[in-house]
């Protein structure tokens, strides 16, 4: 709401002074915002898609065969004309964000529904990646207590993934109510220890790659080198248009763009950006791009290079991990690596959840502020002036979506 006042510069009416100006008073009743740096803003976004290094490449090689790697590539490479099409929409203030804009291009039905199925988007992100890093986190445990010869002592992947991944979540909750603040200061620590692996691991890579008599690329990205199943085309299947070149690499792309997950989450962290906030968006975009296309792209390409292709889809939910494996050096030194690797993705999946919960947040807070919601949704917590009870009922439907997972 807002007052007007009168200043007076003294005793005695506003009227009575003729040099009286008038000054507009806005009192917010609403929820706070928090302004953050463009690395916070970046390590919000990279804790969803950076996560995919460690896994994209064996859902690719899966859909589209050993050329996998040229294709997350290209997803990537279109990444920064996405970013320019983010700095474009991020830049024009739009009661309602997503909303409004598809409301009024396609009408209020497709807007709800648009709206409705990018949050469900996060509230199912935020399960995957918690119970994703608990079942990296098991198995680590596990394959440590087999080399110190406990074969009688085995966790159940499944219910310490989903007891992990309560526990990922509540403590996630606790950090967006209490603000963007302390939530994207989580991100940021993530991504650093993140970028001390990846790093590491790209030397130790090229090191173990110049030690080697003959280097072999994937195959080139040509359709003739596709291994495209019934799987991959799904209801193109046995069609005359799937025998089309073009439409295989359509496909093929279209199956690597797990790789952007998370992009999205750009567009809800925006308003949380600090002045100047253009300038530093574009900073948040090219650091978002650059980082995954180095980080993501070359450990791709890096896994596909050095683990032999017979054995390399047994590590395809964690291709990093399994790279540790072929790697130069000490037995112990690199199963150190490996312990390191896998604690690295067990983090980043769990800041996913972090991602998640703000980009659901951002949807809600939008179309709350443009009336769609009811305002209850809009009541600003006491102490933190965060909207709780909107962060409540996104962690309330991600536990029962982990809880109904049983840690699968």
């Amino acid at each position: 709401m807002s007052a007007e006042g009168q200043s007076t510069n003294g005793a005695g009416s506003a009227s009575s002074f003729s040099g009286a100006t008038t000054t507009r008073v806005v009192v917010a009743t609403t929820v706070a915002l928090a302004f953050i740096s463009f690395w916070r803003a970046a390590s919000v976004v990279l804790s969803d898609l950076a996560s995919t290094m460690f896994y994209i490449g064996g859902i690719v090689e899966t859909s589209v065969g050993p050329a996998a790697p040229w294709f997350v590539f290209g997803i990537l490479f279109f990444g920064f004309a996405l970013r320019s099409v983010y700095m474009e929409s991020c830049s024009m203030f739009v009661r309602g964000g997503a909303y409004v804009v598809v409301r009024d291009s396609m009408g209020p039905v497709m807007a709800k529904i648009s709206v409705s199925a990018l949050v469900v988007d996060y509230v199912l992100t935020g399960p995957i990646s918690s119970v994703s890093a608990g079942q990296y986190l098991a198995g680590l445990i596990n394959e440590l207590l087999e080399k110190l010869g406990r074969h009688d002592l085995h966790i159940n992947p499944g219910g310490f993934a989903m007891f992990f991944g309560l526990i990922v979540t509540a403590y996630f909750w606790r950090s967006n109510i209490r603000g963007v603040g302390e939530s994207s200061g989580h991100a940021l620590h993530i991504m650093q220890i993140t970028s001390v692996m990846v790093v590491v691991l790209l030397l130790w890579c090229i090191a173990t790659l110049l030690g080697k008599d003959a280097v072999q690329l994937p195959p080139a990205p040509t359709p003739s080198n596709l291994k495209l199943t019934e799987e991959t085309f799904g209801w193109l299947h046995n069609s005359w248009i799937a025998q089309l070149p073009a439409v295989m690499l359509i496909v093929a792309f279209g199956h690597s763009l797990l790789a952007m997950s998370g992009f999205e989450t750009l567009a809800h962290v925006y308003r949380e950006i600090g002045y100047p906030k253009l300038k530093n968006l574009k900073l948040t975009a090219n650091i978002i791009c650059i980082y995954a296309f180095i980080a993501t792209g070359f450990l791709t390409l890096f896994t596909f290079m050095l683990i032999p292709d017979q054995v390399r889809l047994q590590y395809r939910d964690n291709l990093l991990g399994g790279l540790t494996s072929y790697l130069a050096g000490p037995p112990l030194l690199t199963f150190g690596l490996h312990i390191f690797v896998v604690i690295v993705g067990t983090l980043i999946l769990s800041g996913a959840v972090n991602s998640s919960i703000i980009g659901a947040n951002g949807v809600f807070s939008r179309v709350a502020e443009d009336g769609i919601l009811l305002e209850w949704f809009r009541r600003p917590h006491k102490k933190f002036g965060t909207a709780y009870n909107i962060i409540n009922l996104i962690v309330i439907l991600q536990m029962a979506t982990i809880v109904y997972s049983q840690g699968d």
